[in-house]
């Protein structure tokens, strides 16, 4: 649950966590781990597994492991000629 695997040929993989708000929050590199070290990590990070794809995920874990909003950095002010913030993330994030 809220959990969505890329491939991207030619990158090396890793783990991009996003903000409830698409804001990367932190990447951790993949590449040097095996497949039990990736399935704990994730498990460790509170990511919730349903039993089937098609189970209910139980309300507590509906936004997890997104952080509360009281732990997210405070955002900055654009400048007056910065781009927009959908201008922006249009950029950085072309696949969301």
């Amino acid at each position: 649950h809220n959990l969505e695997m890329k491939h991207l040929p030619g990158a090396d993989p890793e783990l991009v966590l996003l903000s409830h708000r698409y804001e990367e929050l932190e990447r951790i590199p993949l590449s040097d781990m095996t497949r039990e070290e990736i399935n704990q990590l994730v498990q460790e990070l509170g990511f919730y597994r349903k039993e089937t794809p098609d189970a209910p995920v139980p309300e507590e874990f509906q936004f997890a492991p997104a952080k509360p909003l009281f732990t997210l950095p405070p955002r900055k002010a654009p400048a007056a000629d910065s781009k927009t913030p959908s201008e922006r993330d249009n950029k950085e994030h072309p696949d969301l």
